[in-house]
């Protein structure tokens, strides 16, 4: 209970007669006796006083420490939290790559013949004809044809041989290629974007 809130008794009733008699019989006047009550009542009552405000004083220090390693643990584990995700981020940098927001295609892919596609990939000439209607045509209709896990030997260039799948290599008996010179304007405005896309 809060000691400055505490009424001070009033030492001349009934109550204290007990009291007052006892300093009375030790040569004191009946007044002097209830000045000497409340004297010493005050004196008790201020002491009381500076230690309940001392005792609030540590719960109050107590509780702002409390506090403050509280919100010093909270922080810590925030930055701990923060330098888990930025090493997962650093490590798993797919996983946090931003998404694009496009539809989802609808056109069909279209595949030119594999023999076309390894001469891009090499770096080699390439005719614009397997790039059009027609030579596309002609690349779905032999890959239904063609056996997927055959492989053809073939001499490089520093006279090494490597296998390669068949689909990759140029039929002999295929059809003949129209040269980029003899394409009409129709067939070369087919090709242009679809080897772009392929480069």
């Amino acid at each position: 209970m809060d000691p400055h809130n505490a009424v001070r008794p009033n030492y001349a009733s009934d109550e204290f007669q007990v009291e007052r008699q006892q300093l009375i019989l030790e040569g004191l006047t009946e007044e002097q006796a209830i000045r000497s009550l409340t004297a010493l009542w005050n004196v008790n009552n201020n002491a009381e006083r500076a230690r309940w405000v001392a005792r609030q004083e540590r719960l109050e220090e107590a509780r702002q420490q409390a506090e403050e390693d509280d919100a010093q643990r909270q922080q810590d584990l925030r930055d701990e939290e923060e330098a888990t995700r930025l090493e997962d981020k650093k490590k798993n940098k797919n996983k946090y790559a931003p998404l694009k927001c496009i539809k989802v295609p609808t056109d069909p892919t279209i595949l030119p013949a594999q023999y076309a596609i390894r001469r891009l990939k090499t770096g080699d000439y390439c005719e614009l004809h397997y790039f059009t209607n027609k030579g596309l045509d002609n690349a779905s209709m032999a890959a239904l044809i063609a056996e997927p896990d055959a492989l053809v030997m073939l001499p490089a260039t520093d006279g090494v041989h490597s296998w390669v799948p068949a689909a990759a290599v140029k039929d002999p008996k295929a059809l003949p290629v129209t040269k980029d010179e003899h394409l009409t304007w129709e067939e070369f405005n087919e090709a242009a974007p679809r080897i772009v896309v392929f480069m």
